[in-house]
């Protein structure tokens, strides 16, 4: 059996956005910006999957932007705001649980002099909105946090963050990167109150080489890429239409079946995590009892699980160690910041869920798991002697 556990690395493209994209390829080929049919049948397309996406976020089209991915999408936000507004204020607020699209972006911003603080997590991966409250000052500019963390699942409360900068009368531009969020809990922008929200389309079972930025109406960010005036003139370059239309599918499958996927990876992280708590010992749950449901990090403790990553994929079982953007790090930053020990990092995967997994798959993983991790802790005690 082969079983897919790693849906925050990446989604297996849809049958939908397969066709679409195929669709965009073979038929609707011109360039958007062109004037005789087979441009405007290229600008219709554009502007279907703009509206389809922004429908999804509750935002007018207008108000998104189409991008690469998401680290693009952040880096555009984070920055835009620095340099639109780094001379009403230098502070901008984040926390130590970004994605490394944030976190290395704003270590960039603060070799320019902008004052970087970052939020330190409870013990179960959250930030609280006091703790936003209580870093604001006048000259804030930006708050950055994260919807749902990519290690963790963690839900960090977006509208009570919200509340807090109106109740300060903070004038600071809030951004989330939803990047794990979209497709599984709702993004509605207006119901969050966010100012900026960075989406990417192949964690939604679209393509790679996709994303989107809202930039709520109103607010100024400095052109993007300057050329030949498309997204808006905020983002130059001829438009990725075949991502984009995948992408535009990937959002109709989210407004007609987003609570039915939920539920199903909701039914399949509650089989795997029951089973490994009754039937492994010496584990431990990182992600919090209320992570979203696509995620849950567990500690395999006396085993290496870089180690045990490979053991389970000899068996066609896919799962991660930590964010693929950062594999090449050594421990996560994540875990270090929630207050894990060493050993606890040292043997923590991720599992990761999608709609299209099954509760079989979830029965097989943890069969494989409790014997791979009980030989694999024999020959750790083994080789200390």
């Amino acid at each position: 059996m082969f079983v897919y556990f790693d849906n925050s690395a990446t989604t297996k493209p849809s049958e939908e956005v397969i066709k679409a994209m195929n669709d965009a390829l073979s038929v609707c080929w011109g360039n958007p910006s062109s004037l005789y049919g087979k441009g405007l049948e290229a600008e219709k397309l554009l502007k279907a999957s703009r509206a389809s996406v922004a429908k999804s976020l509750g935002c007018q089209p207008q108000e998104l932007y189409f991008t690469s991915c998401g680290t693009e999408s952040d880096n555009w936000a984070i920055k835009g705001v620095w340099e639109a507004r780094k001379k009403q204020g230098r502070r901008m607020i984040s926390t130590e649980i970004e994605h490394p699209a944030v976190l290395r972006c704003l270590e960039h911003l603060k070799k320019d002099g902008a004052e970087i603080v970052l939020l330190k997590p409870s013990a179960d991966g959250k930030i609280s909105a006091r703790q936003v409250a209580e870093a604001l000052t006048p000259d804030t500019v930006l708050v950055s946090i994260m919807h749902v963390n990519n290690e963790t699942g963690a839900v960090m409360p977006l509208k009570e963050i919200r509340q807090a900068l109106n109740a300060a009368g903070s004038k600071a531009v809030f951004h989330t990167d939803a990047v794990q969020s979209y497709g599984k809990l709702n993004c509605g922008v207006r119901e969050l109150g966010v100012d900026l929200m960075s989406i990417s389309g192949h964690k939604v079972h679209a393509s790679k080489g996709v994303g989107a930025l809202y930039v709520k109406s109103g607010l100024h960010l400095p052109v993007f890429m300057d050329g030949g005036g498309q997204e808006g003139g905020q983002r130059s370059g001829t438009e990725n239409i075949a991502g984009i239309a995948g992408l535009g599918a990937a959002a109709e499958n989210i407004l007609k079946s987003r609570t039915e996927t939920l539920e199903r990876m909701t039914a399949v992280r509650d089989q795997l995590r029951r089973r490994i708590l009754a039937e492994i010992p010496d584990i431990k749950i990182n992600s919090p009892e209320d992570a979203c449901p696509s995620v849950l990090n567990v500690s395999f403790l006396g085993c290496r699980a870089e180690v045990l990553l490979h053991m389970l994929d000899t068996e066609g079982i896919c799962v991660s160690t930590g964010s693929a953007c950062s594999s090449h790090v050594k421990g996560s930053h994540v875990l270090s910041a929630m207050g894990l020990k060493a050993n606890e990092i040292e043997g923590a995967l991720r599992f990761s869920f999608s709609g299209y997994n099954t509760l079989e798959e979830a029965d097989y993983a943890a069969d494989k798991l409790a014997q791979l991790a009980a030989a694999h802790r024999k020959l750790m005690k083994y080789h200390k002697g």
